[in-house]
């Protein structure tokens, strides 16, 4: 976890961006983050771009924003 970026979290892998490792990257370092399993976290959009927007099942919108913000730099 990166930090903040305006209203997005900033995540840095070094899973090359083939055959999905960079996604499921994000998604693993998202779960953790959150105290999830892995696959409570999904990207669901932008698999193939930079930018990413993740599902996150099983908390909340708010619950989501309080963890990151915690363990994000």
């Amino acid at each position: 976890m990166a930090g903040w970026l305006g209203n997005a979290v900033k995540v840095r892998v070094t899973a090359p961006a083939e055959r999905g490792k960079a996604n499921a990257a994000v998604e693993a370092i998202i779960a953790e983050a959150l105290g999830v399993s892995r696959a409570s976290a999904r990207v669901v959009a932008g698999k193939t771009a930079p930018r990413k927007l993740v599902e996150i099942i099983g908390l909340s919108e708010a619950e989501v924003y309080h963890r990151l913000s915690r363990g994000a730099a």
